[in-house]
């Protein structure tokens, strides 16, 4: 096979990885927004119009995720650089996976707090606005690990890797691409569950609006530390300068490097938001109590989220101590 049929190859292969796996997480976090805004509807049907109007709001969030993946699996099938290395054949499979895998949490996470404003447009129709405005932040930020999947993917395609060795180097760049787009799936979906009660919690008592989002956000911010870590070591593997060999081992240290992180962020960033979720579950309800409850989600999330540590450790040891 020659360089610019593998490279083609690699194309269709990238594209399909892309919007492929980018178009499940979406499609769930849609149909659990459709569902919960159902079963709000038979709770309260004069409020239809409002409840409709939310879930579309809700649904067109979380469906950037998808929209993120189409757009890389269309520069990988008609646009985008024309590099003629084997190399960027594997960026190309690279990019889909990062992209593809990264849209999932998001995708689905972004469904949890569409779904919950849905509920609270019912629950409490006067406050609203509030309830919206708290789920349109709370989705936005939930998109954040699908954006870093777009940011490595836009990476792996535009530049130029003809001067990395074909062995190891692809498997720096499959690698990368593994680790942001395994590595974003937990955040993402970890956010959801933090934001949808963040949401339910604004619409039971509007008045903690303010502390409530406060502490959301900071939740969030946690939750998105494990695929940072993703984002960290695919940014190493990119731009690593590993010298030629033909050794198996090589090849196997960084493709496994990119691997262990990936998979190692998902427990941690779908642990540290469900800590996060049932922290901000109490705090519109227990007001008084919302420093203690505070320090206790901090500190959990801080041991959720420790594994990822381990994982990161790992990971960059295989990259440039066992050279």
């Amino acid at each position: 096979m020659d360089n610019e049929t593998f490279i083609t190859a690699s194309r269709y292969l990238g594209a399909a990885f892309s919007v492929g796996f980018g178009a499940i997480g979406a499609a769930l976090g849609e149909g659990y927004a459709a569902g919960i805004a159902s079963e709000s509807i038979s709770y309260k049907p004069k409020a239809s119009r409002e409840v409709i109007t939310t879930m579309l709001i809700g649904q067109a969030i979380a469906e950037s995720a998808a929209i993120f993946a189409l757009v890389v699996s269309m520069i990988l099938l008609f646009g985008g650089p024309d590099f003629h290395s084997l190399n960027f054949g594997w960026a190309c499979i690279g990019a889909g996976l990062c992209m593809g895998l990264a849209a999932i949490g998001s995708g689905l996470g972004a469904g949890i707090p569409a779904g919950q404003a849905c509920l609270g447009t019912v629950i409490q129709p006067a406050t609203s606005g509030k309830t919206n405005t708290t789920m349109l932040l709370g989705s936005a930020v939930t998109q954040t690990p699908a954006i870093f999947g777009l940011v490595l993917a836009f990476l792996l395609l535009f530049l130029d890797h003809s001067n990395m060795p074909v062995y190891p180097g692809w498997a720096a760049l499959l690698g990368a691409g593994l680790s942001m787009g395994l590595g974003a799936i937990g955040s993402g979906l970890g956010n959801g569950f933090t934001a949808g009660e963040a949401v339910y919690g604004v619409a039971r008592n509007p008045e903690q609006v303010g502390p409530t989002s406060m502490v959301m956000l900071v939740a969030l911010g946690v939750a998105q530390s494990s695929a940072i870590y993703g984002f960290l070591i695919g940014l190493m593997l990119l731009f690593v300068t590993p010298k030629e060999s033909i050794l198996i081992a090589d090849s196997a240290r960084l493709l496994t490097a990119g691997i262990c992180m990936g998979f190692g962020a998902i427990g941690p960033g779908i642990g540290s938001g469900i800590a996060g979720a049932y922290a901000l579950k109490e705090v519109p309800r227990k007001p008084e109590e919302r420093g203690t409850i505070f320090r206790v989600m901090l500190i959990g999330m801080a041991v959720a989220g420790s594994t990822a540590v381990y994982a990161l450790v790992i990971s960059m040891l295989l990259i440039h101590y066992f050279k």
